[in-house]
């Protein structure tokens, strides 16, 4: 009997010493294999450094003086990471319901999970935790389909505890997020919250956050533009496993389930969104200089698309999309009335005017050589005949339309064809700027930056027209002390030959071809755009003087020192000139345009911050009566239709005088602008803390309006200015003056002219005085 019970004890504790031995061995085991692991056996790991800097790749972003993203910089990786604290409580109860429950309870692998998914060979889930699949994200790569699976999983654990010692779970959590694809350049959560609803992480609602939770699994499979039914059955998955684990409740869950997803897709790309203009002038010429310029610690490049830099821009969001809007409302009924006189009936030339068939030859022969299509076949080894050839061929394009609802439609014509297409299509340009900061608050380029790439704020050059005339005016102030009262008489003068580097006598006429002979005060000269009191204005003064005014005032092109120059010969740009009146409205101040103040790396340093470049032009008496006299402009000359309304610009002009009447009740100051044959149409206008300049014309100086009735600077381009300074007065948060300009306390220039400006206010309500302005 006693011995039966010591062979029955000895079997047991025999099974208890195998079983410990077993269970010794294996916890050995896993212990080696995490040890090799951590030895590199299984191949490469991160090094401590880079567990505590993993590298991503960021994307620049353009952010707006009002705090918006303006657009983004990148590659491949659209990505911009956020903190934890700017992730909606939803979106992270939402990803741990569904991908690891017990994500809090344990230290980068879920035992639970992982002995389940060995039991059930993955049939009931696998055992991926949050930490795990951060880094397969970071560092291991997309899963083998061979046996080296099994090694990446190893490395996917010892990784998973590495992270969960180096970082809080709250880090992991957005690492995660901050890192995930989810498609259609939508890196991270930041840009899918704005690709795919239009809304920042914080504002995402549960049933956004839940769809994109569900993204996770597969974000090419559950694409919620290709297999929306499919990624709306996962979304209420998420939902429930929300209910499942008490983040929601049954009741909600059943609310939710039953909402449309109601996509708000708003792909981010450098040819889209706000400012494209600006962020490509930044992009190609400001950030590519500063780059060159200014080098990492280490000496190596910053990378505009991939270190994630912070460019805050001076752009006012607000304003921009004013801005973009009024150019849009304008530019598509003011191309609508140039279809109309360009039809082929009407213009066999069309869209050119007053050239030989050589000449237009020679336009068409220029743009085939200088377009893109060309150079890359010539890189290609075509040959110049091939090349021509294919210029003559049919294919398939899309262009630009104002008639379609995306502004483009599919067609099929060949790509000379497309050259004169384009052609047709008038440009256009606008700058915004606050005088006293030279903060740019908006910069529109063009139309539509996808098919019109060329920044006409800032490339283009063109005759500046009678918005040159301020400066002539300006030397005559400065110099000879006149006063906007004191009168000239209007009849024919001429500047004899010999004289201010003439070669030939230049005796200007006015535009109507008519003189008053009446003395005109320069105020009424310059309101109604007189050229003959300019003329004698700069014969007094010298072209000299009202070339180095100019320049002092921010203008850099070339301008030739003879009497010409009083009437706009000399070519502007739209940039330059905003800067220029600035000096006007900011009391003889010249600051030099900026767009942008200060940029950041992806770890918040400073690396640039903007120091103003000012310069004193002219004094606050000669400012202040250069002012008075440009209101004049508005009040009752060229610009006056910003404040009256004329029955014959009720019926016949209003169709392409986008949004008026107007009735402007405050303060501005402005000049019209308008070249010969109408080419060109500019309006500068100011009030106390904001100038802006518009430019209207075709890219070639032969494409333009018949008449000045549609081709004045008053009908091209004082529109766009008076919609955007609306919709900017319609939101008192932009804080748009309508004060009157300061006024110097000693005033020395005599400004009060009241009883011309009654004269002047009479001769208003005649329409023939009306057809004679200059505008």
């Amino acid at each position: 009997m006693a011995k039966a019970t010591k062979k029955k004890s000895t079997g047991f504790f025999k099974f208890i010493k195998w079983f410990w031995i077993l269970f010794g061995s294996g916890i050995a085991l896993v212990a080696l294999v995490f040890l090799l692991a951590s030895w590199e056996a299984f191949g490469e790991m991160p090094t401590f450094e880079t567990l505590e800097n993993p590298q991503t790749n960021l994307a620049t972003e353009f952010i707006s003086s009002d705090g918006e993203t303006l657009g983004k910089l990148y590659l491949d990786d659209n990505r911009t990471p956020v903190s934890f604290d700017q992730l909606p409580k939803n979106l992270v109860d939402a990803l741990v319901a569904t991908e690891d429950a017990r994500y809090y309870d344990h230290a980068g692998i879920d035992a639970r999970g992982t002995i389940r998914a060995f039991a059930y060979l993955g049939k009931k889930g696998g055992a991926s935790t949050i930490s795990q699949q951060l880094a397969r994200q970071l560092f291991v790569g997309i899963r083998a389909k061979d046996w080296t699976k099994y090694t990446q999983k190893i490395k996917e654990w010892v990784i998973a505890t590495r992270l969960e010692r180096n970082y809080t779970k709250e880090e992991i959590i957005a690492m995660y997020l901050n890192i995930y694809d989810f498609g259609y350049a939508a890196d991270g959560i930041r840009s899918a919250a704005r690709i795919y609803f239009g809304k920042e992480p914080n504002e995402l609602k549960i049933e956004e956050s839940a769809m994109l939770i569900g993204m996770l699994k597969n974000s090419s499979l559950f694409n919620p533009l290709r297999r929306e039914e499919m990624v709306f059955n996962r979304r209420n998955t998420v939902l429930g496993q929300m209910a499942k684990y008490g983040y929601i409740s049954d009741k909600e869950k059943d609310s939710l389930q039953r909402l449309e997803m109601n996509l708000n897709f708003s792909p981010e790309s450098h040819k889209e969104g706000l400012a494209t203009y600006l962020r490509m002038y930044l992009q190609r010429s400001w950030l590519k200089k500063w780059i060159k310029e200014n080098k990492k610690p280490n000496g190596e490049d910053y990378n505009m698309y991939l270190d994630g830099l912070k460019i805050y821009t001076t752009i006012d969001s607000r304003m921009q999309k004013n801005a973009e809007d009024a150019v849009v409302a304008h530019m598509k009924k003011l191309q609508a009335e140039f279809f109309v006189q360009n039809t082929k009936e009407r213009n066999p030339t069309t869209p050119f005017l007053d050239l030989e068939k050589f000449e237009i030859d020679n336009i068409m022969e220029r743009a085939i050589k200088t377009s893109s299509r060309w150079k890359a076949l010539k890189a290609q080894g075509k040959s110049e005949n091939e090349i021509r050839a294919s210029f003559k061929e049919k294919v398939n394009m899309t262009v630009f339309d104002w008639n379609s609802d995306s502004y483009e439609k599919d067609t099929v014509m060949t790509p000379m064809d497309s050259i004169r297409y384009y052609k047709t299509f008038l440009r256009t340009a606008m700058m915004s700027m606050e005088p006293q900061t030279g903060h740019v608050k908006a910069w529109v380029g063009g139309t539509d930056y996808k098919h019109f790439q060329y920044d006409n704020v800032i490339q283009g050059a063109r005759q500046a027209g009678s918005t040159f005339k301020p400066f002539v005016y300006a030397a005559a102030i400065d110099q000879l002390r006149y006063s906007p009262c004191d009168s000239l008489p209007d009849t024919q003068y001429c500047i004899e030959a010999g004289k201010h580097g003439n070669m030939e006598s230049w005796c200007p006429k006015n535009s109507n071809g008519k003189y008053s002979g009446e003395n005109k005060t320069l105020k009424q000269a310059l309101a109604n755009s007189i050229n003959t009191v300019t003329a004698r204005l700069i014969d007094q003064v010298g072209p000299g003087s009202v070339a180095r005014i100019a320049k002092s005032m921010g203008i850099t092109r070339d301008i030739l020192e003879v009497p010409a120059i009083a009437l706009g010969v000399p070519e502007m740009n739209v940039f330059e000139m905003v800067g220029a009146y600035g000096t006007f409205a900011n009391q003889g101040v010249y600051v030099k345009p900026v767009v942008v103040t200060r940029i950041e790396d992806k770890y918040g340093t400073v690396l640039y911050e903007y120091v103003p470049e000012t310069k004193d032009v002219l004094s606050k008496d000669v400012s202040y009566a250069m002012v008075n006299l440009m209101e004049g402009v508005t009040e009752y000359g060229s610009g006056a239709r910003l404040r009256h309304t004329f029955g014959r610009e009720q019926t016949k002009y209003k169709e392409i005088i986008t949004g008026y009447p107007y009735e402007f009740k405050n303060p501005i100051a402005g000049k019209t602008g308008t070249t010969q044959n109408n080419s060109d149409g500019w309006f500068m206008g100011m009030v106390p803390n904001l100038v802006t300049g518009v430019w209207v014309g075709g890219e070639e100086r032969a494409t333009h309006f018949n008449s000045g009735a549609y081709g004045e600077g008053a009908a091209m381009a004082l529109p766009i200015w008076a919609l955007y300074m609306k919709a900017n007065y319609t939101n008192e948060e932009i804080g748009v003056s309508k004060d009157a300009f300061e006024k110097p306390s000693d005033l020395s220039i005599n400004v009060d002219c009241t009883k011309i400006i009654k004269e002047m206010k009479d001769d208003l309500d005649t329409e023939d005085d009306l057809d004679d302005l200059d505008f």
